[in-house]
């Protein structure tokens, strides 16, 4: 039991240090700090709106989806950049494997 005890605060220490650093990047981009003045509503389920709250270690519905819009504001192009990078590499180069 004390493996999996173990194991959940890591994944929350994880979560938390996650979710500070998508925090300080939004605010670095200065999509945070100002007035809260939009508005957003919407019907989600229930058991998403509990697991993503448990997962980010947050109560406040106003905090997930501040976290949530700052994720998704940050969120790169790795995957299709190094998609285009496709074949950018000469098959013979040495990359000392």
């Amino acid at each position: 039991m004390r493996t999996s005890e173990s194991a959940d605060q890591r994944r929350k220490a994880l979560a938390e240090m996650r979710m500070r650093a998508t925090l300080e990047a939004a605010r670095a981009a200065g999509l945070l700090g100002g007035a809260r003045s939009a508005r957003v509503a919407g019907r989600v389920p229930a058991e998403l709106v509990a697991a993503a709250k448990k997962s980010a270690g947050l109560s406040s519905d106003t905090d997930l989806i501040e976290v949530a819009l700052a994720r998704l504001a940050l969120e790169d192009d790795f995957g299709a950049r190094l998609v285009r990078h496709k074949g950018a590499l000469p098959r013979d180069a040495d990359i000392e494997f």
